[in-house]
């Protein structure tokens, strides 16, 4: 039972922390991204994914950080979006990996048009005390990525194993 919650809770909720942090500061702390990898090799260790297949999630966890890592270099986006981006690809492994990057992609796509359009217009001023949303109104400001990798990861999640493999006839009764 603590396994199940643990699969159905943790990456959900590590997940709308990175989103809510990028949001908020601009920033996604290291420890969303080690909880993250740690979080993925306990709940494999303890639900006894075969070491074969925690390698190709490693893989692709790691293929991610190299592309992520370039992007990155290049400016397109932040460090914490890199490294919250190869944490997913290690949870998510390489068939769902191609679907959660379409989504995320589109979603930033999305994210980033609705804030150049909101950037055009002058901060109400009721709403310039937010010092979260002034700094989000800013033309400077970059685009807080990680929400739109947070949501690719939420459409995504309840299509893995991971959400397959709980036994929902526990939660709610028999």
């Amino acid at each position: 039972m603590i396994l199940d919650l643990a699969r159905l809770f943790l990456f959900p909720a590590l997940m709308a922390f990175a989103a809510a942090s990028d949001l908020f500061t601009m920033t996604i702390p290291n420890r969303v991204s080690l909880l993250l990898i740690a979080g993925f090799f306990v709940l494999a260790g303890f639900g006894g994914m075969p070491l074969e297949q925690i390698g190709l999630h490693a893989a692709a966890g790691l293929t991610v950080l190299v592309v992520a890592f370039a992007c990155f270099a290049f400016g397109w986006i932040g460090g914490g979006d890199a490294k919250v981006a190869a944490a997913v690809g290690l949870w998510f492994g390489f068939p769902p990996l191609t679907n959660y990057l379409l989504y995320a992609s589109l979603i930033g796509g999305a994210l980033t048009l609705l804030l150049l359009e909101f950037r055009r217009w002058p901060l109400p001023y009721a709403l310039g005390s937010q010092d979260w949303l002034e700094r989000l109104h800013r033309k400077e400001t970059g685009i807080p990525y990680g929400i739109a990798l947070a949501l690719g990861a939420l459409i995504i999640y309840p299509e893995t194993d991971w959400i397959k493999a709980v036994d929902l006839t526990r939660f709610i009764g028999q």
